[in-house]
């Protein structure tokens, strides 16, 4: 009899590159779980802002209330903004990741002056509308998926047991925060997640679309936004395809609703 696969952990990241928040349930959206980077911050030049060049970036901390998101810096756990899920300006702007170019509203000034002042570098916070349709990458979408500002997939899951895997290979083991995955689940080998191609949870279905690769960001501590070469140098050496590293797999929803914590994974 096959091990049970169960969901352990799931994570949003409203805005992009700040930290996540660990939910009991999620509601499976096309772009991604309800609030999933659906903000951003973005530099002068509309490009947006990530741990890899501003790894201080870690240390801002995301919550959720009722109606709106709570940010503070761990270095003044007193001093709190509150962002309502509804401000959104009339303001639009042309914002950048990656590649992709699209729409976003700005969201108030004195909200982006506080961002300016933690980070000491001036920004600004974006929500994306609805209206904004940024298209997954047609060789990995299956319907012509929307993706939110995330780096390019709507999803990543991963397995404690490849976690376990790694961090049975370095010195200092690491946290699963390092790969801010939207899944996590235990059960089955290491790793078991490469072969998968479709799974079901509850009564959503998923695509496994393709190897997320890895970078700089994944060397961030969480806690100090200290950079270091792990464990990044370590994946390096058994987890590298062609030129990049892989850890954990990107999926595209193929239907909506809520998916909880202790839920079984079924293979399709």
């Amino acid at each position: 009899m096959s091990e049970t696969l169960v969901i352990q952990d799931l994570y949003i990241y409203p805005i992009k590159s700040l930290g996540g928040i660990r939910l009991t349930e999620a509601r499976v959206e096309e772009r991604g779980f309800e609030h999933d980077r659906r903000w951003m911050l973005i530099d002068e030049s509309g490009k947006f802002m990530s741990q890899r060049a501003f790894p201080q970036m870690a240390l801002l901390r995301v919550a959720i209330a009722e109606d709106f998101l709570l940010v503070h810096h761990l270095s003044r756990p007193d001093e709190v903004i509150q962002i309502p899920f509804a401000a959104e300006g009339a303001e639009v702007s042309s914002v950048t990741v990656w590649d992709d170019e699209m729409s976003a509203r700005l969201v108030d000034e004195q909200i982006d002056q506080w961002f300016s002042d933690i980070l000491n570098q001036k920004v600004r916070l974006v929500k994306m509308p609805i209206s904004t349709q940024r298209k997954v990458d047609p060789r990995y979408a299956v319907n012509e998926e929307s993706v939110s500002f995330a780096d390019g997939m709507p999803y990543l899951l991963i397995g404690q047991n490849s976690l376990e895997n790694l961090n049975s290979r370095l010195e200092y083991p690491v946290p699963m925060n390092r790969f801010r995955p939207n899944i996590v689940f235990s059960g089955g080998e290491a790793f078991a997640e490469d072969s998968w191609k479709k799974i079901q949870v509850g009564e959503v279905n998923f695509q496994v679309v393709k190897p997320c690769a890895r970078c700089v960001m994944t060397t961030v501590d969480q806690k100090t936004a200290i950079k270091s070469s792990e464990p990044l140098k370590t994946l390096t050496e058994f987890r590298k395809v062609g030129t990049k590293v892989m850890f954990g797999q990107n999926m595209v929803a193929l239907s909506s609703g809520v998916i909880k914590v202790g839920n079984a994974i079924k293979l399709v």
